[in-house]
């Protein structure tokens, strides 16, 4: 006799040796109604592999990709490829070419042609030449080059303090929140633009001679910005942090780490800075754009990069006393800031929607 009961519905397995030759009639099949709603049970993915996935499917994301694509190969080709640099006046046989001045897009001098007949190779002037007879090209390409390197650069350092800033202010709650929320009030009424001009003012003459490398191809104008950005633009990223951490501190494993005694530097950086990464992505990407604007204009209006280097800014303000006879000089500058700022926004709005647990499918 069998252990199982008689009426039971029960297998018995000691009929079978190899499990694997079971008669498939002992298992009722489903009816096409039944496999109907049968729900298929969705794929786990991490929240980040989601978000990323949100961002392909986001046309104006591509569309942003796209954009800051074609920019960084138009820098690409302008300073690795054109053979001219951009403070280099253009010369034939070592004399200034004085033929090569305001040649349009594509455009050869009159010296250049006649070495071309000789069988000469020149490389064409894409964007024409200047006032100077400089190739537009190149100071395009270093002035676009210059605008996305401060942009990235000063939204790292604003990213930097105010994470700093608002993280410390966010966990420790209470009157020191307090005071440093008060002192972020202080700083976000200063008017930034006045202090731009007088921190150029005070340090032209300290450190006119005493800056190398980049810093001293930038000049002090650009160093005053980057100063002004690291005391003054990091107070909206550090009210961001510190209002997500306000929320994440109050959680149960945040409560168990102080439990067992874990420092609150570690604390921090394990599991309160890793569950703002959303809010992170969002506002460095909003931040650079702000950044290559505010380094345009003041570029426009004099106080940014200083001869003979180039930005977007200074190109146009160079563009705007001949824009009557040679309008592209002042579309082509406008044209690539509205990208780079327009292609920046777009990626910080496909960010925003897709770290937004409240709009997950």
């Amino acid at each position: 006799m069998n252990d199982k009961n008689l009426l039971s519905m029960q297998i018995d397995l000691s009929k079978f040796n190899d499990l694997s030759k079971i008669d498939k009639s002992y298992f009722d099949k489903l009816t096409n109604e039944e496999k109907q709603n049968v729900e298929e049970i969705p794929k786990q993915i991490s929240f980040y592999k989601d978000a990323f996935i949100k961002i392909k499917n986001n046309p104006l994301a591509i569309l942003s990709i796209i954009l800051l694509s074609l920019v960084i190969i138009l820098i690409l080709v302008g300073i690795f490829i054109n053979p001219y640099k951009y403070n280099e006046i253009i010369t034939i046989n070592g004399i200034r070419d004085v033929t090569a001045q305001d040649l349009k897009p594509f455009e050869y001098s009159l010296n250049e042609l006649e070495e071309i007949k000789n069988g000469a190779k020149i490389f064409p002037h894409i964007f024409g030449t200047d006032s100077i007879c400089r190739d537009y090209f190149a100071r395009v390409a270093i002035g676009s080059a210059i605008s996305l390197f401060i942009g990235i650069f000063a939204s790292i350092l604003v990213l930097i303090i105010g994470l700093i800033y608002g993280s410390i202010s966010g966990y420790l709650g209470g009157k020191v929140d307090l005071i440093m929320m008060r002192i972020c009030d202080i700083i976000y009424s200063l008017p930034d633009m006045l202090i731009i001009i007088l921190l150029s003012v005070i340090l032209n003459p300290l450190l006119s001679n005493n800056l190398t490398g980049i810093f001293a191809d930038l000049g002090v104008n650009i160093i005053s910005l980057l100063i002004v950005f690291a005391l003054l633009y990091w107070v909206s990223i550090a009210r961001l942090v510190r209002g997500q951490i306000l929320s994440i501190r109050k959680n149960e494993y945040i409560e168990a780490c102080k439990l067992i005694g874990t420092p609150v530097p570690r604390i921090i950086k394990t599991h309160i800075i890793p569950n703002c990464m959303s809010i992170i992505f969002i506002a460095t990407t909003l931040q650079i754009p702000s950044a290559i604007f505010t380094e345009s204009f003041l570029s426009f209006v004099g106080l940014g990069v200083q001869i003979p280097l180039s930005s977007l800014g200074s190109l146009a303000n160079d563009a705007r006393t001949s824009m009557s006879l040679y309008p592209y000089k002042m579309i082509i500058p406008a044209l690539l800031i509205a990208m780079l700022v327009l292609s920046f926004n777009l990626l910080g709005d496909a960010f925003r929607d897709a770290f937004d647990p409240k709009l997950k499918k």
